[in-house]
């Protein structure tokens, strides 16, 4: 239970990295704060953590709207008492983001993700931090991917918009360290179990000419396991760097790509 009695807000909590993520934390003890904007789909979450005997609670957030964000956090510190860990896990529909080239690509594909990934993360993590400095303890988790540190083609603007959350990553780091706030960033590679990812290689295989399951199978040649990671394992990784076991790890991101590239 190495997160006993923390309290842990997951945006995006109905995604299937954030849900992932909020099962794992309930299961090691953390009281869980689902939120998202789809209501029935976070409920759904949360019934699946309490049928396993965790306690998982949700709210409808908009990570794009800074008073709602506030007002929840707020509102989970009032409730639970303190606000001990935040996870920024939400996505962004695919269709027309990724796999088409710079040269061709609209300015408002281009912007779309830049301006969602970099803004939410930025009003969540101010959120959390702001309220974990008085308390002199918190872990604000951020999550991006492999192209924001390759030079990928066919990635648009989710490359750029996720250098900027690692960047972020650090710049809080450096401010909040010193008052016992962590920040750690999550960079998994291509996860095959998410509906986003299936979306995304097909579009990368529809513009290259080959299959999708081609696709995959280039990109999973490249780790040194010879195989895509799994959301349990990224689940395991979030647990692992949210609970005291990691508490030398901030300002850093943590390599989840098998071994495709190195740092």
């Amino acid at each position: 239970m190495s997160l006993k009695d923390k309290n842990a807000v997951i945006y995006g909590g109905a995604g299937a990295i954030g849900s992932a993520v909020a099962r794992k934390f309930a299961r090691d003890g953390a009281r869980v704060f689902l939120a998202g904007r789809n209501l029935p789909a976070l409920d759904a979450v949360a019934k699946e953590i309490a049928a396993a005997g965790g306690v998982a609670e949700t709210a409808v957030v908009d990570a794009l709207d800074e008073e709602a964000v506030e007002a929840h956090a707020d509102g989970i510190v009032r409730t639970a008492g303190s606000l001990d860990i935040s996870f920024n896990a939400i996505s962004l529909p695919q269709y027309g983001i990724q796999g088409t080239p710079l040269v061709q690509l609209s300015l408002e594909n281009f912007q779309r993700p830049v301006h969602t990934y970099a803004t939410s993360h930025f009003l969540t993590m101010r959120a959390a931090a702001r309220r974990m400095v008085p308390q002199n303890s918190g872990v604000i988790l951020t999550l991006t991917a492999l192209p924001g540190k390759l030079s990928a083609p066919l990635v648009g603007g989710m490359a750029p918009s996720w250098a900027g959350i690692e960047a972020l990553t650090r710049i809080l780091s450096a401010e909040v360290g010193q008052y016992g706030v962590r920040v750690v960033c999550l960079r998994p590679d291509g996860l095959p179990e998410t509906d986003t990812i299936d979306v995304v290689y097909s579009q990368h295989a529809k513009t290259v000419g080959i299959t999708k399951d081609d696709f995959q199978a280039v990109t999973d040649g490249m780790t040194h396991r010879k195989r895509a990671g799994t959301l349990a394992e990224v689940a395991d990784v979030a647990a692992f760097l949210a609970s005291d076991q990691a508490r030398m790890l901030t300002g850093t991101v943590v390599n989840m790509s098998g071994g495709s590239t190195a740092d």
